[in-house]
């Protein structure tokens, strides 16, 4: 039993769904302060954050993270209970495991054996830790960041501990992500009786053809580090439920994750543009859940891809694929952010599960980037 499998058991048996942290944080802000790190507990509505830091100088490298789950599922599923920690042919079950316990312990751990060996290491390293992200994410990182940039505190680089592997551990790392774009669209049309359609306007019949030139359009057609802009109708509903009614209105819920090549402006004047163009009679209500970022090659995603080299063996892959994290946030304020965490195939599943071995490996990584970035 490692210090990183000990720290990861403990988190995971404390029940923190969504904006509870049922503790978590306290226990690691513990064995931080045991480290010589300032603990600032920021609390913003329900949701408890943390700010440690030890060093007053930069360069800056936090450690970004969340403590909250998503809810467990029908916990009579799992193979043992969600929150009772459980090692099963060398894997350690429960929520939380993979995403992202497993991390926040290999974090902990490896600043632990790092100040050890390097107590007058350069910089400063942080922790930014909530327990906002799994659920709404208003009084969460975005919070805090806003904090930060208040009193002039800025972070240089950020490794998020996000479950970014696939195969094997290390194998992919996320330098980027894709924004996100949300929308919900009502069509207004005029409710009617189907044998007299003349009476009446149709707003299903109305946005048909402009469903067919959303769905075909071409957005962009990415870069070197993003696939090509993607547009997904995810809910559409009309009517009264009666088979001779025209409905009145029409909803449509969409979303785009959209690469570089684009933003977020340029795709609403795209869409208001094409539903002016068939004349239709509508309300929409956009929502930005974040915007696209890149980190470039540089100074921290040559310390990651040397570390994993250094532990692991294998050169690691690029990647901004999957949904948004956190570190959306945390790039618009300049640093430069970089995601790398465990195997992802389990996340958000019944039966969460991480390798052990991959936890304690996770752990060596991440001293090895502190000394890549920290020590002469």
């Amino acid at each position: 039993m490692t210090d990183t499998l000990n720290l990861a058991k403990d988190l995971i048996s404390r029940r923190s769904v969504t904006p509870d942290d049922a503790g978590c944080q306290a226990l690691m802000c513990k064995r931080l302060k045991a480290i010589g790190f300032q603990i600032e507990d920021l609390k913003f509505g329900d949701v408890n954050n943390v700010w440690a830091r030890r060093g007053t100088v930069g360069p800056i490298l936090a450690f970004a993270g969340h403590t909250d789950v998503v809810p467990t599922g029908p916990e009579a599923q799992w193979q043992s209970p969600p929150f009772e920690p459980t090692i099963t042919d060398g894997k350690l079950y429960g929520r939380g495991a993979a995403d992202m316990k497993g991390s926040l312990a290999a974090m902990v751990t490896a600043c632990e054996r790092f100040i050890k060996q390097h107590h007058d290491h350069k910089g400063s390293i942080a922790f930014l830790i909530t327990s906002d992200e799994e659920g709404p994410a208003k009084d969460g990182t975005v919070k805090v960041v806003e904090h930060l940039k208040a009193r002039g505190e800025k972070i240089d680089w950020c490794l998020v501990g996000e479950p970014t592997s696939t195969a094997k551990l290390g194998d992919v790392i996320k330098n980027g992500r894709r924004g996100s774009l949300g929308c919900c669209l009502t069509i207004h049309g005029k409710q009617g009786h189907v044998a007299y359609p003349h009476l009446a306007d149709n707003p299903i019949h109305r946005f048909a053809p402009v469903m067919a030139e959303l769905t075909s359009e071409v957005w962009d057609n990415g870069n070197e580090f993003f696939p090509a802009t993607t547009f997904q109708i995810s809910n559409i509903h009309s009517g009264t439920g009666a088979t001779n009614v025209i409905p009145g209105d029409l909803e449509v819920t969409f979303n785009f994750r959209f690469s570089t090549e684009v933003t977020d402006q340029q795709l609403r004047q795209r869409v208001e543009k094409l539903l002016d163009k068939h004349k239709l009679n509508y309300s929409i209500d956009w929502a930005l859940s974040g915007q696209a970022f890149l980190t470039p090659r540089g100074e921290l995603v040559d310390a990651m891809q040397t570390a994993i080299k250094t532990i692991c063996g294998y050169d690691t892959e690029l990647s901004t694929t999957g949904g948004t994290s956190d570190g959306r946030f945390i790039a618009p304020t300049g640093a430069q952010v970089v995601e790398l965490g465990p195997l992802n195939a389990t996340i958000h599943q019944i039966n969460e599960c991480v390798e052990v071995d991959d936890l304690n490996q996770l752990s060596e990584v991440y001293e090895q980037i502190l000394l890549n970035l920290l020590v002469d």
